[in-house]
């Protein structure tokens, strides 16, 4: 299949995932909120400093549309993308708390159950949370507690590093949404070993920054981590991990069960790459970051700008910003 660089490049600039990033923002200054702070905002996971290390706090809140179609795998994900967001910042999860609205117990039962199989699988327990079943429909916010020895963070990446995907390719989409689904069959002891090369790639020191590929996919989780770190980033889209049959521009904004952008220093990069090809997760370096604040797409020859963060920023949230 031929892919015109430049009218994927127009579709990923209007893409409403990653432009829906922008309410970050919007959010952030009504609060106050900056990353010129003593631990900056804008990561995957709060960050409160202790004795022994850092706390993690995190929540994800859930599409209406997403929970009234798929309420048993939206519960699943309450759990699932919280410790993908503990992981991406080199941590283990500890547990988690819920908030569900239905219009009765049996609106409430399946993202019950969801949320349930994937405590269980993960090994992560429920310890409470809000509960309303005398609402007019079903809604979903889900938060997490861990714990991180050695940190990573958005804000870390560096001119000149290596920017590694890893994603576990061994799934399909839960339609209708771009939900690359590759953990609800998973072995449990197959899921937690899989979360465990990100915390244990960060203690042993072959991390710089991670990010988890979340709401935007490939595409605007990079454009995030670049604007983070105050870099520009080009994509070598014949490097990306992608699973057979797939279009390109679907699986560059695809919400993955698994999935991570990784910085590492360039002599790093094959040592990391090992860690998940022994876990059988596609992983491979897909761009270098450089000095300056775009992020651009490249096909052979072909070079696309999607995102110049120093003019447009996407969550206004990077250091050099916060310091102008």
């Amino acid at each position: 299949m031929t892919i015109h660089l430049a009218d994927l490049a127009a579709s990923l600039r209007e893409n409403r995932g990653i432009n829906g990033k922008q309410d970050i923002a919007a959010v952030a200054a009504n609060l106050g909120l900056s990353a010129d702070m003593p631990i900056p905002v804008g990561d995957d996971c709060a960050v409160i400093e202790e004795a022994n290390g850092h706390l993690l706090f995190a929540i994800e809140g859930f599409m209406n549309e997403f929970v009234a179609r798929d309420p048993w795998f939206a519960g699943w994900c309450g759990v699932m993308v919280n410790i993908s967001d503990v992981a991406a910042m080199g941590g283990r999860p500890i547990a988690v708390v819920d908030a569900v609205w239905a219009d009765g117990e049996a609106g409430a039962a399946p993202v019950l159950a969801g949320l349930r199989a994937a405590a269980r699988a993960y090994g992560v327990p429920i310890v409470g949370g809000h509960t309303n079943v005398r609402t007019d429909r079903g809604q979903l916010s889900v938060a997490i507690l861990g714990r991180a020895g050695r940190l990573l963070t958005s804000f870390d990446a560096r001119p000149g590093d290596t920017l590694i995907a890893a994603i576990d390719l061994r799934g399909r989409y839960r339609e209708p949404f771009s939900n690359w689904e590759a953990a609800t069959d998973a072995p449990p002891a197959r899921l937690r070993a899989d979360i465990e090369i990100l915390p244990s790639l960060a203690e042993d020191g072959l991390a710089r920054a991670a990010k988890d590929i979340s709401q935007g996919g490939i595409v605007g989780t990079t454009i995030m981590l670049a604007e983070c770190s105050g870099a520009g980033i080009d994509l070598d889209l014949g490097a990306v991990p992608m699973p057979p049959g797939v279009p390109m521009e679907r699986w560059l904004t695809t919400f993955p069960s698994f999935g991570y952008l990784i910085a590492v220093k360039p002599g790093d990069a094959g040592t990391v790459i090992d860690r998940f090809a022994r876990r059988d997760i596609g992983a491979a370096a897909i761009g270098s970051f450089n000095g300056s604040r775009e992020v651009a797409i490249s096909l052979g020859k072909h070079r696309e700008v999607i995102r110049d963060h120093a003019i447009q920023p996407l969550l206004g949230l990077s250091r050099q910003e916060a310091a102008a």
